[in-house]
């Protein structure tokens, strides 16, 4: 508990009075060792704190609303964080109780310089805080503002020594792009409503005013019923998450993908008539009028349960096969020659969605991408907004033909597991023999929030297109968790309030007491140890064809003929000695020198991200259901990592047998073979406690995954062009898919026999074992 005292003036050696940061090591604020994400824009800062106590009082509001979300927001927050409940000015004795101020006056603050040139955007979002010893004033033009303001002066209190405390000065403050949007993507899951309600608040706390929310078959769909899984939002809970965003002044924003990316439609024998081409679930038929009939509804779902939204994606990305189809249930072929391009096929396509949605007085979001050449720009309305930029040979034509663009990038890439590459690993720790192929491919450059921030800051676009905001994407097509994207949403967004303000190392070290409270612990090094540690889960197993899934019927450059097959990944299997004298055909650990090299050194650095995690579980004040998820993902980890040591134990359990029997030690011969077994199965209990835990901390803020529920069913299949990890299963043992896929069972059967064989002609007792590698119970 913070003390109470007087407000004590601490004098420092120095004054700020500084602009924008421009080259500087660190921002104004972290000099001072204060936090605030983003930074703020201008601050001047006097050479003395002060602090904050019960003695304060809250000032009734000038020109808010009585339920402006801003003054419960302070209230919240301050008791939240620091456990300080202050009373109304109106019931202190006297009238020199120090006070908070909140303000709203059009006109009342000044922004400066910025990107986007809508500056009524901007004004309603820019704030001013005084900060005074005796008073601290929040001033905003409206109350988006003033709840900014709020949520900088909560993340700018420090205690020290045992007070609470805040740096004497102005800190004026407005947003360089009006909209800061985050990607959502529960197509592969769902949250229950109050988890998606935590995330919005979540968001609002770092200036994040777009949630774009991915729900495919996760909504319940008047107008397409059989897409609709057994776990969906209804059209109320929809909308109750609506009108909760748009309290703390978050649009939510519905996203549907069209005409590609949508197996999750197509693959349902009720719409195979829509496909593009009839064998493929991945794009629809942009010349069949039935799409559009089938996309009006959807969008009309979706429009009333979001009432009072002014946004919609309508996710345009990646239409490989557009005007390529001609077969008797598509001919877009003929549609291009009509048009003179594919790209204005794409644009009519564009077009007839759009229009119903811009009718409704929405503001259509889409991805101008492929197959569009410069030229065929001037076909697209100019009510839309491109959600990404190209370069110079495109944006220009946007802008003028009067559609606005936004900075994209990702806090997440398409070949991660669990965890977002906030850090690369270092290139002395790849395993450089098993880099071809997707999943063993090496990455280098920075870490995602690096790459974020120069998608953001260093654009060409800046100063070539009309820009009006970001848009930081959470892919979650490898399963990855929406938790491990928290710190790529939240300084990814920062970029677009007030770019270049501070490096990438700042900002990060900035969110970690903002996210988990000041009592964390290292977690910047949490974050280092298991973005390496998924690193090496990727690249610790080879790439193979899949026998196991169905063929990639194409890929974004070609339509494939036939079908090539999807990408697996797998070990070399161990070998089984030979009947007799127990001859091994290859030296299994030499083939792997490499992996168990590195398994050993990643085993240690588990051990640190385990020791540091379980500290700061008992230490952080926010969101400790992250770092409990942060465990179960290190769990999994280091299973994989245990999994390795001892399949090399294996291999030299089975070098023992073979060297025993050559010196006809029978008994001695067995007993080896029988440690190797001993170790064989403790691999699948390992890995099944370690899929059981991660299973139930994951089911605390997912619904299942199932194939029945609710009177619905799941469609299980998969994408055939796209491949998604938590879509190879229809449950969560995407976890583990790929070692329930390695024939390790088999190989346990084949070394049991020919130890039963052996122990037989050496008149020693049989072995027998009920081994099923794929049985998931986590005890014998």
């Amino acid at each position: 508990m913070l003390k109470n005292g007087p407000a004590p003036l601490r004098p420092l050696l120095f004054l700020f009075a500084v602009l924008p940061l421009c080259g500087a090591n660190v921002s104004p604020l972290a000099a001072r060792g204060y936090t605030a994400l983003p930074v703020p824009q201008l601050v001047k800062l006097e050479a003395r704190d002060f602090a904050i106590n019960s003695d304060w009082r809250i000032a009734p509001p000038v020109g808010v609303l009585p339920n402006d979300v801003a003054v419960e927001s302070l209230r919240e927050l301050l008791n939240e964080r620091f456990q300080l409940n202050l009373p109304d000015s109106g019931t202190a004795p006297g009238s020199r109780a120090r006070v908070i101020q909140l303000r709203v006056a059009p006109g009342s603050v000044a922004i400066g310089a910025a990107t986007d040139k809508d500056t009524a955007a901007l004004n309603d979002q820019a704030y001013r805080l005084d900060l005074k010893p005796e008073q601290v004033t929040i001033s905003a033009n409206a109350a988006p503002g003033l709840f900014y303001g709020v949520q900088s002066l909560i993340q700018l209190l420090k205690a020290r020594n045992g007070q609470l405390i805040l740096p004497e000065g102005e800190i004026t403050d407005w947003p360089d792009l009006g909209m800061r949007i985050i990607y959502w993507d529960d197509a592969h899951h769902l949250e229950p409503l109050p988890i998606l309600k935590q995330a919005v608040r979540q968001a609002s706390f770092y200036k994040i005013n777009g949630f774009s929310l991915k729900l495919e078959g996760h909504f319940q769909f008047k107008h397409a019923a059989p897409i609709v899984e057994p776990y969906a939002l209804s059209p109320a809970e929809y909308q109750e998450l609506t009108d909760y965003a748009l309290k703390y002044h978050v649009q939510l924003i519905p996203y549907l993908d069209g005409p590609a990316h949508i197996s999750f439609i197509l693959k349902h024998p009720e719409y195979a008539a829509l496909r593009e081409f009839p064998e493929s679930n991945y794009e629809a038929c942009a010349a069949n009028p039935d799409t559009y009939k089938l996309y009006k509804g959807m969008f009309q779902d979706l429009l009333d349960a979001n009432k009072g939204g002014k946004y919609f994606v309508l996710s345009t990305d990646e239409p490989y096969y557009l005007g390529m189809a001609q077969n008797a249930q598509c001919d877009e072929l003929s549609l291009a020659k009509e048009k003179g391009s594919v790209g204005k096929v794409f644009a009519e396509f564009v077009t007839k969605t759009a229009s119903y949605l811009h009718a409704r007085g929405r503001t259509i979001l889409f991805w101008g991408e492929y197959p569009m050449k410069p030229e065929d720009i001037g076909s697209l309305p100019s009510y839309m907004v491109n959600s990404e930029v190209y370069g110079p040979e495109f944006d220009p034509v946007f802008k003028a033909h009067g559609i606005r663009q936004m900075l994209f990038t990702s806090t997440v890439g398409w070949k991660e597991f669990l965890f977002s590459n906030y850090y690369m690993l270092p290139a002395a720790d790849h395993i450089v023999s098993h880099a071809a192929g997707g999943y063993g491919t090496v990455l280098e450059g920075p870490g995602y929030v690096g790459q974020m921030l120069d998608a953001i800051e260093n654009a060409p676009a800046r100063s070539l297109a009309d820009l009006m905001g970001v848009f930081v994407a959470g892919w979650a097509d490898t399963g990855v968790h929406p938790e491990a994207m928290w710190l790529g949403y939240a300084t990814g967004s920062a970029a677009g309030w007030h770019p270049k303000a501070a490096s990438e190392q700042e900002l990060m070290a900035s969110f970690y007491p903002l996210f988990y409270g000041p009592g964390e612990v290292s977690m910047g090094r949490v974050y280092q140890l298991l973005s390496e540690q998924g690193q090496f889960w990727k690249e610790s197993w080879d790439s193979v064809a899949s026998t196991a899934r169905p063929p990639i019927w194409g890929d974004w450059d070609r339509i494939n003929h036939p079908p090539q097959p999807a990408e697996d990944q797998t070990l070399p299997v161990l070998p089984v000695p030979a009947p007799g004298m127990l001859v091994l055909n290859y030296d299994w650990s030499a083939l792997s020198q490499r992996r168990l090299e590195l398994a050993g050194r990643f085993l240690a650095a588990n051990d640190e991200a385990l020791d540091l995690l379980h500290r700061n579980l008992q230490r952080v004040e926010f969101n400790r259901y992250n770092v409990e998820l942060f465990i179960g993902i290190a769990q999994l980890y280091r299973q994989n990592i245990n999994m390795l040591l001892d399949l090399g134990r294996i291999d030299a359990a089975l070098k023992s047998a073979q060297t025993a029997a050559s010196k006809g030690e029978g008994k001695a011969a067995v007993a080896s073979i029988d440690s190797a077994l001993d170790l064989a199965e403790n691999i699948r209990l390992q890995r099944n406690r370690a899929y059981v835990d991660a299973l139930e901390v994951w089911s605390r803020s997912w619904y299942p995954r199932v194939l029945e529920a609710n009177g619905r069913k799941f469609l299980d299949r998969v994408d055939d062009v796209k491949d998604h990890l938590p879509v190879r299963t229809a449950d969560m043992t995407y976890l583990i898919y790929r070692q329930l896929l390695y024939p390790f069972g088999d190989w346990a059967g084949q070394v049991e026999t020919v130890r039963n064989q052996y122990a037989k002609e050496h008149e020693l007792p049989a072995r027998s074992r009920q081994w099923d590698w794929k049985e998931l119970s986590p005890s014998r």
